[in-house]
């Protein structure tokens, strides 16, 4: 159908996305056809030839995508920051989480910690704990959860601590996040988008990533847990 952009998107816009797609499809008459996934995800079902109109990565996923000739570097458009925080299941007491030593005794501390395989957020807290090295005692007792919301671990009672993006955290309810891991452990992941050079719909996609990045998206970004 000429009237929809098929859209995929990391996992930590999802919040946002279904919000300014919403608002995208009211002002424009045009369909958002949006799946989520996390970008290492995202990454192999592109190469697997999947098609799209529009991709939300990382932004190095992103320049992978350029770099191969699958997504147009012109007009690609960085949209957002994001951090990596943790979350506890509603009414729990929050940890300690504001200095390196604090997280280290804190996850140590906890039964088991859920966090991402393929998302950003995953392979940066792997890179960490082996950093900080508690990764085999992490590892030992970790919850990993292959694709989607690993605060969802909490409400099942399968880990007392979820790792993700903030954004990705406040995607579930009955978990509060107790904040962003401390920020000096940490680099923001850059969310970014760009139109796939096999476009079907190549100008509707332009109209949507030129709206994605305008300032009227501000609010809607701020308010799911990402900063511009």
């Amino acid at each position: 159908m000429t009237n929809t952009i098929r859209m995929l998107s990391t996992l930590g816009l999802m919040g946002a996305m279904r919000s300014l797609s919403s608002a995208f499809e009211t002002a424009s008459g045009i369909h958002v056809d949006a799946d989520f996934a996390p970008t290492l995800a995202l990454l192999k079902r592109l190469r697997d030839g999947e098609a799209a109109d529009l991709v939300i990565l990382t932004r190095e996923g992103l320049d992978e995508m350029i770099g191969e000739g699958r997504v147009i570097g012109e007009g690609a458009a960085d949209l957002a920051r994001s951090f990596v925080g943790i979350a506890v299941r509603a009414g729990q007491p929050h940890p300690d989480i504001g200095s390196e030593a604090a997280l280290r005794t804190t996850l140590l501390a906890a039964r088991s910690v859920a966090y991402s395989r393929l998302g950003a957020s995953g392979v940066y807290f792997a890179r960490l704990i082996v950093r900080m090295g508690i990764a085999v005692e992490i590892n030992a007792k970790a919850t990993i959860v292959e694709q989607g919301f690993t605060a969802e671990r909490l409400v099942s009672g399968e880990a007392d601590l979820a790792v993700q993006q903030i954004s990705e955290l406040k995607q579930v309810g009955g978990i509060e996040v107790v904040g962003p891991v401390p920020l000096d452990l940490q680099t923001p992941a850059v969310f970014s988008a760009g139109r796939m050079a096999n476009a079907n719909n190549a100008v509707a996609a332009d109209r949507l990533l030129r709206y994605l990045a305008s300032p009227e998206v501000v609010p809607v970004l701020r308010q799911s847990g990402l900063e511009p």
